[in-house]
């Protein structure tokens, strides 16, 4: 019998990503989906089977971080070897508008998630999502002795979700570890997020249906690695004989009009003749630099980065040309299960 593994997030770029991953190592997983009355699943629908399958590898269940009584019940019942918390409103711009959802779910969710697994009595190995964002105004290369000084909402909730998973850890003695994952992107980046909007509008513009792209800070400086990367790093932490928390970073920075550059060179585009300024996307407090430092990741996990952050924006242009050339053709239509 393989492993089993429950992913809160599991629709979600990484937690997509994941689920390839752990069933490909063959994994049983189970992930945590929000109710919607729309289809929110458009990353996993080529790993989804029908309720009626017999010996399926993922098994979908509505629940939500909120819902702390929901995660003790559903925890007894798959009694899973490794938790994935993947979980959270993750948009650093959207937590300044949404401060208290923000903390609700990306703060006290963890906690709820932590205490969910405790009191269900279960034996599981629990990894927590940390965020680069903690370190904030603190000066890089950031590693794991780096001090935090979160500058948003976000970065905010994601330190407390921190110090619960290592004071979970030291009191309890669970198997709980943080991982400090620097900016990761992939073809399967939310649309909203920097990297993603400019690859798709990279995409639009070429095909004639966007002119121009609004951004905001274009000097803010990202280390950006390759999502499918950073979960396997994700599983080697719980595969370790102790926990421990890591950075995950490639350690090559570049600033956001690096990217843009990058990007729309690969769609054969002059950047400077579509982006434009909008105000309305600087956070109130921006965090200028973000360089991870992931030696201890590569000398304890043996993890190693491949993709760079401009080989990143060249396969997420092509991923995006490729995706909007067939929905203009109609050879990819969404079919509703």
């Amino acid at each position: 019998m393989g492993k089993t593994a429950l992913i809160t997030g599991v629709t979600g770029q990484d937690g997509s990503y994941l689920a390839e991953l752990l069933i490909a190592k063959e994994y049983t997983v189970h992930g945590l989906v929000r109710r919607s009355s729309s289809f929110n699943t458009e990353r996993i629908d080529h790993l989804y089977q029908d309720p009626q399958q017999p010996g399926r590898t993922l098994v979908l269940h509505h629940a939500d971080l909120s819902d702390g009584v929901a995660l003790v019940n559903l925890l007894r019942d798959v009694r899973p070897d490794e938790v994935y918390n993947l979980g959270a409103q993750s948009h650093v711009r959207v937590s300044f508008d949404a401060p208290m959802y923000t903390g609700d779910i990306t703060g006290l969710g963890t906690l709820r998630l932590l205490e969910a697994i405790r009191a269900s009595g279960i034996d599981t190995r629990i990894y927590q999502a940390s965020s680069s964002e903690m370190f904030g105004a603190a000066p890089p290369p950031q590693n794991e002795a780096t001090p935090f000084h979160p500058r948003s909402p976000y970065g905010c909730a994601k330190v407390y979700s921190y110090w619960s998973t290592v004071n979970y850890r030291e009191a309890y003695g669970m198997f709980a570890v943080n991982g400090i994952l620097f900016n990761h992107e992939s073809p399967r980046r939310g649309e909203t997020f920097v990297t993603r909007k400019i690859t798709r509008a990279v995409a639009r513009i070429k095909a004639g249906l966007q002119d121009r792209l609004y951004l905001g800070n274009l000097d803010a400086v990202r280390d950006w690695g390759y999502a499918p990367e950073y979960v396997e790093a994700m599983w080697r932490m719980l595969q370790r004989d102790e926990p421990d928390d890591y950075v995950v970073a490639t350690g090559v920075p570049a600033t956001v009009r690096d990217f843009l550059h990058a990007a729309f060179a690969a769609g054969g585009l002059d950047w400077a003749e579509h982006v434009r300024f909008d105000p309305k996307y600087e956070r109130p407090s921006e965090v200028d630099a973000l360089i991870g430092d992931a030696s201890k990741a590569r000398d304890l996990l043996g993890w190693r980065p491949e993709v760079r952050w401009r080989e990143l924006a060249g396969l997420m242009v092509r991923a995006d040309i490729d995706a909007l050339d067939a929905e203009l053709s109609g050879a990819r239509v969404r079919i509703d299960r």
